[in-house]
C-alpha cells in the first residue's frame, strides 16, 4: 500500500465506487409481452426511480410476458419494483390475459438477487419489505418463495404457482394457501404476486424444429422434477417445459437454471442435444432470456476448450466461442456488452483507476494526493510484466518456425494471461485498502472503552492494508518458473521483452515489500508482525533469485 512519504498517516482518499457499492439485481416478470405502450411505460417507471439502472427489457409475444432486469442498492430496487407494480396495476388486466408461460398475476414474480457486497439475507429483507408494502399499497395477495419462503412447500416457484391464475379463486379460500402478505382475496385484474430471494437464475431456451409436445417430452427428461417422484429428470436445479414460439415458428425447451455452478449452461444444452438426437429432432441454436453472469459463459467456454482441445485465452474470444457453440444468436443478435451482467453494471470499471487512459493514470499518480501511490504503481507494473510474458508466448505460438513449441506455449501462455488480469485488479484494490482503517480513525474516543474499540479497528484496518501488497507479491511468486521457461524457449527475437518482463515483476515485488514494511511498523501484534516480515522478506529474495536466473538464461541465448 503506497502512502507517499507519510507512512500510515497519509490518508487514502481515492474513489472506491464499484469496490464498495452495494448492488442487488431485481428481475420482475410482468404478464404483458405484446402491448409496447404498456411495456415502455413500466420501463420508464423503473428507469426514473432514483438509484435504479435498467439493464434489460425482454418481451415475448407468445409467452405474453416481459422480463425486466435492473440493479441498484437494496433500498433503491425495492422502490423501483414498487413503482413498477403501481404503474402496472392500472395497465394490465389479468382477466383478459393468455400466454404460453405459466403465470399467477400481473406482476407474476419479483425475485431479488445478490450481485455485489450484499448477502442473501439482505435480499430476503428486500423481498419481505417489497411484499409487505406491495400488499398494503394495492391490497393484493403476495407470496414468498425461494430463500425468503416461510414454509418448505413454498420454496419452489412452480409449487407456489400451481394451477396458475385460474386456480387462485379456490386456492385463496384454503388456509394452507393464505398469502404471506395482503388479503386472501381474489383480485381479478391482478391475481397474485410471488416475491423472494434466490441465486442468479439463467432463463435459457433451446430451439427445436419440432412440435410443442416433442419439446415438452425432452423437457420432462432433463428437468430435475422429471415426470414425477418415481421418474426424476437428469439435471439438478433445472426447471423445464416445452412450448411453441409462433413468431419464430419453432418449438423450445424452456429452462430455468437455478444454480449454474451445479448444472452449467453447456450441460443443459448438451443434454437436450442428446435427447433430441434420439428423437431425430434438429436443434437450431438457443436463447438467453434477460442477462447472464460472465462466469456462466466462461465456464462453458472452458468446457468446450477442454473437450475440443482448443487454445483460447482472450476473454472476448471465449465469449464468442460460447455464442457460436450454443447458437445464442439464432433468434437475434447476442450482444455480449448488453447481455452479460458484469459488462452492464456501470461498464464494470467505471470510476476505477484501471479505466483511465495511461496519460490520466500517470497524472493521477503525479497529483498532490496520497493515492494512487507506490502500491497501485507496483500492481500496474506487475500487470505489464505479466502481459509482456504473455506477448512473448503469443509471438512464439502458431509460427511455422516454432511449431514444435506449440504444445509448450499452450501451457505457458495462460498463467501469464490470467495473472495480468488479476494483477490489474490490484491497482484499485490497493488504493481502496485503507478504507476500513480510515473508518476506524473516525470512531469516537471519548471513553476508555471507545478508545479500546477504535484501536482494535485500526489494527484490523492496517492488517487489511498490509494484505494487499503481500497478496501481490504472492501472486507474482508463482510466475518465476514459467517465465524462465519462456525465456529459454520463447521467440529469440523477443528476448528483450522477456528481460523487461522479469525486471518489471521484480520491481513490483520490491514495491510490495516496501509497502508491507512501512505499514507493519505500526502493528502491535508481535506474532503477526514477525510472521509477515518473514514472509515478505522470503518473497523478495525469491524475486531476486528468480530474476537472476532468468536474466542469466537470457544472456546464454544468442
Amino acid at each position: 500500500m503506497s502512502l507517499g512519504g507519510g507512512g500510515i498517516q497519509a490518508c487514502c482518499l481515492s474513489s472506491i465506487c464499484r469496490n464498495m457499492a452495494r448492488l442487488v439485481e431485481c428481475v420482475p416478470n410482468f404478464s404483458e409481452g405484446r402491448n409496447k405502450e404498456v411495456i415502455d411505460a413500466i420501463s420508464a417507471t423503473i428507469s426514473s426511480t432514483p438509484g435504479c439502472s435498467l439493464l434489460d427489457v425482454d418481451p415475448g409475444a407468445s409467452t405474453n410476458r416481459t422480463v425486466y432486469t435492473f440493479v441498484g442498492s437494496p433500498e433503491a430496487v425495492v422502490e423501483g419494483a414498487l413503482n413498477a407494480a403501481q404503474r402496472a396495476f392500472s395497465l394490465i388486466d389479468m382477466s383478459k390475459h393468455s400466454g404460453e408461460h405459466p403465470r399467477t398475476g400481473a406482476l407474476d414474480v419479483c425475485p431479488f438477487i445478490p450481485v455485489q457486497n450484499v448477502s442473501m439475507e439482505d435480499c430476503v429483507g428486500c423481498a419481505n419489505r417489497f411484499g409487505q408494502r406491495l400488499a398494503a399499497r394495492l391490497q393484493v395477495p403476495v407470496y414468498l418463495y425461494g430463500e425468503a419462503a416461510r414454509m418448505e412447500t413454498r420454496r419452489s416457484l412452480p409449487s407456489v404457482r400451481a394451477g396458475e391464475y385460474e386456480a387462485l379463486p379456490e386456492k385463496l379460500k384454503r388456509d394452507e394457501w393464505a398469502p404471506d402478505f395482503g388479503p386472501a382475496v381474489f383480485v381479478p385484474s391482478w391475481g397474485a404476486t410471488v416475491t423472494g430471494a434466490r441465486k442468479f437464475l439463467i432463463a435459457y431456451n433451446v430451439n427445436l424444429i419440432s412440435t410443442k409436445e416433442q419439446a415438452h417430452r425432452v423437457a420432462l427428461d432433463i428437468r430435475e422434477q422429471g415426470r414425477g417422484k418415481d421418474q426424476p429428470g437428469l439435471l439438478k436445479k433445472v426447471q423445464g417445459m416445452g412450448w411453441y414460439l409462433d413468431e419464430a415458428n419453432i418449438a423450445q425447451v424452456s429452462t430455468n437454471i437455478l444454480d449454474f455452478e451445479l448444472t452449467p449452461l453447456h450441460s443443459v444444452y448438451e443434454e437436450i442435444c442428446r435427447d433430441a438426437e434420439e428423437l431425430k429432432l434438429p436443434v437450431v441454436g438457443s436463447q438467453i432470456v434477460g442477462l447472464i453472469p460472465l462466469k456462466a459463459v466462461l465456464d462453458s467456454a472452458d468446457f468446450y476448450i477442454n473437450r475440443d482441445r482448443l487454445f483460447v485465452v482472450e476473454e472476448e474470444h471465449k465469449v464468442r466461442l460460447v455464442i457460436s457453440k450454443l447458437g445464442l444468436d439464432s433468434l437475434g443478435p447476442f450482444n455480449s456488452k448488453e447481455r452479460i451482467i458484469e459488462y452492464m453494471v456501470g461498464s464494470q470499471e467505471e470510476g476505477q483507476l484501471v479505466s483511465l487512459s495511461l496519460r490520466q493514470f500517470v497524472h493521477s499518480v503525479g497529483a498532490r494526493t496520497a493515492a494512487p501511490g507506490g502500491g497501485s504503481v507496483s500492481a500496474a507494473i506487475a500487470a505489464l510484466g505479466a502481459a509482456l510474458a504473455a506477448m512473448v508466448g503469443q509471438m512464439t505460438y502458431g509460427k511455422r518456425q516454432f511449431e514444435n513449441l506449440d504444445g509448450m506455449m499452450r501451457t505457458l501462455i495462460p498463467p501469464f494471461h490470467r495473472a495480468m488480469d488479476e494483477l490489474l485488479l490490484m491497482v484499485d484494490t490497493d488504493s481502496s485498502a485503507f478504507n476500513s482503517y480510515m473508518a476506524a480513525l473516525k470512531m469516537p474516543k471519548n471513553t476508555a472503552e471507545e478508545v479500546k474499540r477504535r484501536e482494535a479497528a485500526m489494527q484490523d484496518g492496517l492488517k487489511q492494508a498490509i494484505g494487499v501488497p503481500l497478496a501481490l507479491a504472492e501472486r507474482i511468486s508463482v510466475l518465476w518458473p514459467s517465465l524462465k521457461e519462456m525465456v529459454v524457449y520463447g521467440n529469440i527475437s523477443c528476448k528483450s521483452d522477456s528481460q523487461v518482463a522479469a525486471k518489471a515483476l521484480e520491481t513490483a515485488v520490491f514495491g510490495a515489500y516496501y509497502n508491507v514494511m512501512i505499514n507493519l511498523k505500526d502493528i502491535t501484534d508481535d506474532a503477526f508482525k514477525a510472521a509477515t516480515e518473514k514472509r515478505a522478506s522470503k518473497l523478495l529474495q525469491e524475486a531476486k533469485d528468480g530474476v537472476r536466473a532468468i536474466l542469466d538464461a537470457a544472456d546464454r541465448r544468442l
